[in-house]
């Protein structure tokens, strides 16, 4: 159940119905599609995503949906991870992907992924280096 603060915040949701719940269906967001894009791109939980240097301007971002409007918000706050936009955004993470997908490709993002653990370097060279630095 919904505490009376975060009903007050709903209440003036047109897309929100009390008894229902959201209006919008997770596959109305997409268009019932499951994948994102037609290259297939995969957008790991952990991905980075930011706004691209060159996406293009308002004109054409008033065109997108207003969920696609959103993640383009959350990515100018700053980088976050697919995870941290479906959270913030409040969709559900393949809702997300599929949406991330469509920006990817007019331009409006970019992704990057984070070094695998495997490509880091080990912690016994990074304590001989900070034991190399403090002698000096």
């Amino acid at each position: 159940m919904t505490d009376t603060s975060d009903m007050a915040d709903i209440v003036g949701s047109q897309w929100y119905d009390a008894e229902a719940g959201p209006l919008v269906r997770p596959y109305a967001m997409t268009g019932g599609r499951t994948k994102p894009g037609p290259s297939n791109v995969r957008f790991d939980l952990i991905a980075l995503v930011d706004i691209a240097a060159d996406a293009p301007g308002a004109a054409e971002e008033s065109l997108l949906g207003p969920e696609h409007r959103a993640l383009l918000t959350l990515c100018r706050l700053e980088t976050q991870s697919v995870a941290e936009l479906a959270a913030d955004a409040d969709l559900p993470v393949g809702v997300v992907r599929v949406l991330l997908g469509d920006l990817l490709e007019a331009g409006y993002v970019r992704v990057s992924r984070p070094v695998p653990p495997a490509q880091l370097p080990d912690e016994k060279i990074l304590r001989e280096v900070i034991e190399g630095l403090r002698a000096l």
